[in-house]
């Protein structure tokens, strides 16, 4: 029998094609039969207020969803992986993926009246790339090290450069970390763009940012002048987009019960069944790294490779998530999820649970004596590790972390837990005084894995330096041929599965929920929802 999840959520594929048929739908819609009407979203959103507001300099995946309302890309990725013109009319890919020239549509201002061109494409680069700007995951998605810069040709024409090939570049650009801010406001109001607010968060965008009080709500507006949406996406039809911050899980399904909210995104599985049944309920698996463990290799006890390969083993990570989530989230065998471009799938089923292995890993690494509460001991000191986690943590990651903790007991490995706010967890991730942390990191593109593996990654938790493996994901990134590509990324996957840096457990879906009042709602590859395509009532 289908679960009620099972019953009506529709899968990625079919989420896929119905964004592809909406966007048809709404395409070129006139400015003068736009209306009013108001959309209500609520998000979990914690973090936001914590200068998070800004997806050139945050890694937060909402960032990104909520901030896609105002900044525009270059191109648009299409359901299939394709790339369709968006500010840019065209471009071509020169010198083998080390250059990249757009030609930019000529009609498009940000909110401010600033007209968009090259110039406007050379200032959000350079800044993105800017040591001062402090950005970790924009500037690695522009191309880090190998972003040599980008050249104005002529008002509306501008060439991106890399110091060699570039592979994952119109990806990375067609996401909102490489969207545009009026450069007015970059020359005046850069430091206020991590904390966002109106007329400081100003792009080019179906929406403008009206309104935001912090860890209470954010207010868009329809952008009037808007007709260069992707694939010919006019004006939105709804005049306001209010967007909710509620970090609570059951407080967002209360929301939507009551019709105080229209769409609700980061719904856990244990809570869909809770979705009022005339509501359309979408799941969609991120692409990218899974919700993962990453083990220290360069402070305390996982120094060893046998105890890491150990800890992998000891832990029931099939029943843990089936049980957890309900069955909806498919357990992980790799550091790449199943939708990504580059899955291994020779990988699965190739660590099960064994804790007899476990035991014998732990027994060659030298843990061979027990204390008075069973936990292994090797000359005095205790087998414990300590793994830090980020608040706030869902219930559902809770219970994982004690099935986790209560696996690794059975053998004799003792687990202590820290769920820290921000700023106390990094002031303990910046010098790495850890032996455990955990996230899981959307994207399209096996590249993602090099900021968490490379030597110097600024994601690298494991503290992983190997050079045969830095040139590997540098090949990955220079490789512009698909099935070379992916032979790379199986030798990053492998290599992995043995040295055992990050330990996957599952992967997660972005779970959203739709009132009967919205239609015309898509979504992008990552799940989010695109609202200038929606449409009330």
């Amino acid at each position: 029998m289908l679960s009620p999840l099972s019953r009506r959520v529709l899968s990625a594929v079919a989420v896929a094609a119905v964004s592809a048929l909406s966007l048809s739908a709404c395409a070129g819609s006139d400015p003068a039969a736009s209306g009013d009407g108001e959309i209500v979203w609520a998000i979990e959103g914690a973090n936001l207020s914590a200068g998070k507001m800004d997806p050139q300099t945050s890694q937060l995946d909402v960032t990104a969803m909520v901030q896609r309302a105002v900044l525009d890309s270059l191109v648009f990725q299409e359901a299939d992986g394709t790339f369709a013109p968006w500010l840019a009319d065209s471009w071509d890919v020169e010198d083998g993926g080390a250059s990249y020239l757009f030609r930019l549509r000529t009609d498009v201002t940000f909110h401010d009246g600033t007209p968009f061109d090259a110039a406007a494409v050379k200032a959000n680069f350079d800044r993105i790339a800017d040591p001062a700007t402090a950005s970790a995951q924009a500037a690695s998605m522009l191309g880090g090290e190998l972003y040599a810069g980008t050249d104005v040709v002529d008002e509306h024409t501008v060439r991106v450069r890399f110091s060699q090939p570039y592979a994952p570049f119109l990806q990375a650009a067609s996401t909102a970390l490489l969207g545009f801010y009026s450069p007015a406001v970059l020359e005046t109001k850069a430091d206020q763009l991590a904390a966002g607010g109106p007329d400081v968060t100003v792009g080019t965008g179906p929406f403008e940012l009206t309104e935001y009080t912090p860890d209470q709500d954010i207010v868009y507006t329809r952008n009037d002048a808007y007709t260069w949406g992707p694939d010919g996406a006019g004006t939105p039809s709804f005049k306001t987009l209010r967007v909710d911050i509620l970090p609570e899980a059951s407080v967002r399904v209360g929301a939507l019960s009551s019709g105080q909210a229209d769409v609700v995104t980061n719904l856990p599985p244990n809570l869909v069944s809770q979705v009022p049944a005339d509501d359309t309920v979408q799941s969609i698996a991120y692409p990218g790294l899974p919700y993962s463990l990453f083990l220290n290799e360069k402070y305390g006890v996982f120094a060893d490779q046998k105890v890491r390969q150990a800890f992998t083993r000891a832990i029931d990570v099939d029943s843990a998530v089936s049980e957890i989530f309900f069955g909806q989230y498919p357990r992980a065998w790799s550091i790449l999820g199943a939708t990504t471009p580059g899955y291994d799938a020779s990988l699965e089923n190739s660590w099960p649970l064994d804790q007899a292995q476990a035991n014998a890993l732990l027994d060659e690494a030298g843990w061979t004596g027990r204390d008075a509460d069973g936990i292994r001991t090797k000359n005095g000191q205790r087998l414990t590790a300590r793994w830090i986690a980020w608040t706030p943590v869902p219930d559902d990651r809770a219970a994982l972390a004690n099935a986790v903790q209560s696996d690794l007991k059975a053998v004799g490995f003792d687990l202590q837990r820290e769920v820290l706010e921000p700023g106390a967890y990094n002031e303990q991730y910046g010098p790495k005084t850890y032996d455990v942390t955990d996230w899981g990191f959307s994207g399209v593109d096996a590249d993602l894995l090099r900021s968490h593996l490379a030597t110097g990654g600024f994601q690298n938790a494991s503290q992983v330096s190997d050079p045969a493996l830095d040139a590997l994901l540098e090949q990955g990134a220079s490789t512009t041929d698909p099935a070379a590509r992916t032979a790379i990324y199986a030798q990053v996957q492998q290599w992995n599965a043995q040295q055992a840096a990050i330990v996957p457990l599952y992967s997660p879906a972005l779970i959203s929920a739709v009132a009967p009042k919205v239609s015309g709602l898509t979504f992008d590859l990552y799940g989010r929802p695109l609202f200038a395509t929606a449409a009330v009532g």
